[in-house]
């Protein structure tokens, strides 16, 4: 079965191939969507990745939800030199917690990293490996940061 037009200009429909093409959506967590500013804030990226995964699903593609949580003192988060450094203490409550717009489902693969990549340091590679992907589709907040 193929993905038909997920393509979102009026260039050709993009045409994946389900049994071998994962969605991979990154950061899509309250903690995270506040921060969505520009070019989209977090409402339109979710308007836009709901779609997106029921699509994957309904195709019996796998869709994996990447999300950035640390232990409660924080002693496994990065520790990386930037312009704002982490707030102190541990995340608010509902850092983790799941959109409404973008509830996981039965089937959904889960990962959590503790840096900006979703990557290093995570069974990502192992599980899309596993399932034999080959192609992936990347969205999420963040893009030129946790998405690239």
């Amino acid at each position: 079965m193929l993905f038909r037009n997920l393509a979102m200009t009026d260039a050709a429909p993009l045409r994946l191939d389900a049994a071998t093409t994962a969605l991979v959506l990154i950061d899509l967590q309250q903690g995270i969507l506040a921060y969505a500013k520009a070019p989209r804030d977090g409402a339109a990226v979710l308007a836009n990745a709901a779609p997106l995964a029921a699509a994957f699903r309904a195709a019996r593609a796998p869709v994996v939800l990447v999300k950035v949580g640390f232990s409660a003192d924080g002693g496994d988060a990065l520790k990386a030199i930037v312009d704002a450094p982490n707030p102190a203490g541990a995340p608010p409550a509902n850092w983790m917690a799941d959109p409404a717009e973008l509830p996981p489902q039965p089937g959904d693969i889960h990962i959590v990293k503790r840096q900006w990549g979703a990557f290093h340091g995570t069974e990502l590679d192992l599980q899309l490996r596993r399932r034999g992907i080959r192609t992936i589709v990347l969205a999420g907040i963040a893009t030129s940061i946790g998405v690239e």
